[in-house]
């Protein structure tokens, strides 16, 4: 068996992996990105249409919660859980299968205030991950609980609880099923002596996550993420995604931070904290350590993907080495900007 084909991974080489970053965008008050998606050959007129109008859904429901009076956490929590219930991204509903064929699903929130912060790793049944984040946060001592001790916490707070089969999608269960399919092939190949089959590269679609950032009329900043994880992963795989100061981080003194791409070396690298401390103590801005640490050390490392940062004036930037980035924000007067490949 390949190793790509077991894992539904793959180090990519540093010919793979574009660079590139957006323009600072003033006066954001919310920042979002649904993953980096799909390079630009798997791209339909009706998925780019689908993706943008989710981005859009989610910026406005987001805003919506600050005008109202919410704060950032409100429209973190707001924003995403519009992603997790639209089947388009690879969060809650929609979410990638594990190589056991299970949905595993894993978000984390964090307000730069106080630095307090929740997460969950590997829920079955939690209908929108990010507020059981969020209940962790809130209604626990903890930061993180896993699995079934997740599920029960969640169903304790009174979260909507939805039966595994939910998070499944006829795409979805396609992707894996092609995956088992190739497995078995090589397999079969294999035992009879035969050359095992070209490794191919995992596509875009088959990894990803949400994730949002916010800045409130208090001057409080808050960021949050949430994933299915990728494709075909080992059952009980966490990735960045609930992991404080590598998927998420927030910090008054600097910036709110969400990440998507392959998740190990967004943990091994601690991309979200490593930004913030190069704005805290390398005076950077937030465009020139986000590129630094997506685009040098995450790039030099063989690792894809984007971070989304909010600073503490509004300044909203991405940073990404993958082909696109699923990506919007929405400034204090409600001006949106969606992009997917364009900068």
């Amino acid at each position: 068996m390949s190793r790509i084909l077991f894992t539904g991974m793959v180090l990519l080489t540093m010919a793979n992996l574009t660079q590139a970053a957006d323009k600072v965008v003033t006066d954001v008050v919310l920042g979002i990105h649904g993953g980096i998606g799909v390079d630009k050959i798997e791209m339909t007129p009706e998925h780019d249409k689908e993706v943008r109008a989710g981005l859009k859904s989610a910026l406005e429901a987001g805003y919506a919660r600050l005008n109202a009076g919410g704060t950032s956490l409100d429209a973190v929590e707001a924003a995403i859980r519009v992603m997790e219930d639209l089947p388009v991204f690879n969060a809650g509903k929609g979410a990638v299968f594990t190589n056991a064929g299970t949905n595993e699903l894993d978000a984390s929130i964090m307000e730069g205030k106080t630095k307090k912060a929740g997460a969950i790793a590997g829920v079955t049944t939690v209908k929108n991950p990010i507020t059981g984040a969020r209940a962790v946060m809130e209604q626990s001592k903890h930061v993180l609980l896993i699995g079934p001790g997740a599920d029960a916490f969640a169903a304790r707070q009174g979260l909507e609880i939805v039966p595994p089969s939910y998070f499944s999608t006829e795409h979805r269960r396609k992707a894996i099923e092609d995956i088992w399919k190739r497995e078995a092939e090589a397999k079969k190949k294999r035992d009879a002596g035969g050359a095992a089959l070209p490794e191919t590269p995992v596509k875009k679609s088959q990894y990803g996550t949400v994730g949002a950032v916010s800045l409130d009329r208090h001057g409080n900043l808050a960021a949050g993420t949430s994933t299915g994880g990728m494709t075909n992963k080992m059952a009980g795989r966490v990735g960045d995604s609930p992991i404080i100061g590598a998927g998420t981080y927030a910090d008054n003194d600097a910036a709110a931070i969400s990440c998507t791409g392959h998740g190990e070396f967004f943990i091994r690298y601690a991309v979200s904290h490593e930004i913030v401390s190069q704005m805290k103590y390398r005076g950077l801005s937030a465009a020139d350590a986000s590129n630094d640490v997506i685009n040098r050390q995450l790039k030099n490392a063989g690792g894809e993907g984007a971070s989304i940062v909010l600073d503490r004036n509004g300044n909203f930037v991405t940073a990404y080495n993958s082909e696109g980035l699923y990506r919007g924000c929405i400034t204090r007067d409600g001006k949106i900007q969606i992009r997917i490949f364009e900068e």
